[in-house]
């Protein structure tokens, strides 16, 4: 695969999603959902209260990378989509994130998020912490500009479950994502150099989560692929403005 491919190339070598077993198979729902549970990562240790997802390794492949500077967050205005637990927030705040938007639909989510960010991260002088419950970008004030975005979407392509927090963490499919990248163009949140790390497998339809980044002006090329060696692979995209290649940020 050439992972340098970007537009209709990029599209042409993506793989189909998984036959529809293989993806439910893959995707059964954990019976603690509703439940106290708790998520150790990086030596500390948070707490989810029922209906907060637990983040998988997919997750953390976006945790560990904001964490280390893989996705440069330092100084920058850093927007999480889908927050969940908000382990990616505590990261950006730690690596010293400018703004840290904590964006959720799940209100107990935020409030686990803002929880955790309180007690690990704290209050970090030059660092902003935004926690906003709505629908996407929905909570965002107009004017808001965003140097990075990450987001680990429910993209899975058939359903696994009809417990609506699972619909809501794993199988609402590609439709969010357009929505998602529509917002982010037609509001102009990304700034000019701006970059999205998302991140889907072959449990989602690539081909128009990726048609959908180039229908609204961006310009997807993959940042990391993992295969998990059970027949799913997972793609990191990194996703710019159409003609903006990897160049410094104004």
């Amino acid at each position: 695969m050439d992972r340098t491919a970007t537009g209709t190339a990029l599209l042409a070598q993506l793989p189909p999603p998984l036959p529809a077993d293989r993806i439910i198979a893959v995707n059964r729902p954990s019976s603690d959902l509703h439940t106290t549970r708790s998520h150790s990562w990086n030596g500390w240790t948070f707490d989810v209260p029922p209906g907060v997802f637990v983040p998988g390794w997919t997750s953390r492949m976006i945790h560990d990378r904001v964490l280390d500077g893989r996705i440069e967050t330092r100084g920058l205005r850093y927007a999480a989509m889908g927050v969940g637990l908000g382990v990616e927030a505590v990261a950006a705040g730690l690596r010293g994130a400018r703004e840290v938007h904590a964006l959720d639909v799940h209100p107990a989510s935020i409030a686990a998020t803002t929880r955790h960010y309180r007690e690990i991260v704290g209050d970090r002088p030059g660092t902003a912490f935004h926690p906003r419950v709505g629908d996407l970008f929905d909570p965002v004030p107009d004017g808001s500009r965003f140097d990075v975005v990450t987001f680990n979407p429910p993209a899975v392509s058939r359903p696994v479950s009809d417990d609506p927090d699972v619909v809501r963490n794993v199988c609402v499919g590609a439709p969010l994502v357009a929505r998602f990248f529509a917002q982010l163009a037609e509001r102009e949140l990304l700034a000019p150099a701006g970059e999205i790390l998302l991140i889907a497998s072959t449990t989602a339809d690539l081909r128009a989560l990726v048609g959908h980044a180039l229908d609204h002006g961006f310009d997807p090329r993959i940042d990391h692929l993992h295969d998990w060696q059970d027949g799913v692979v997972t793609f990191l995209f990194r996703i710019t403005h159409q003609g903006l290649r990897n160049g410094g940020r104004s």
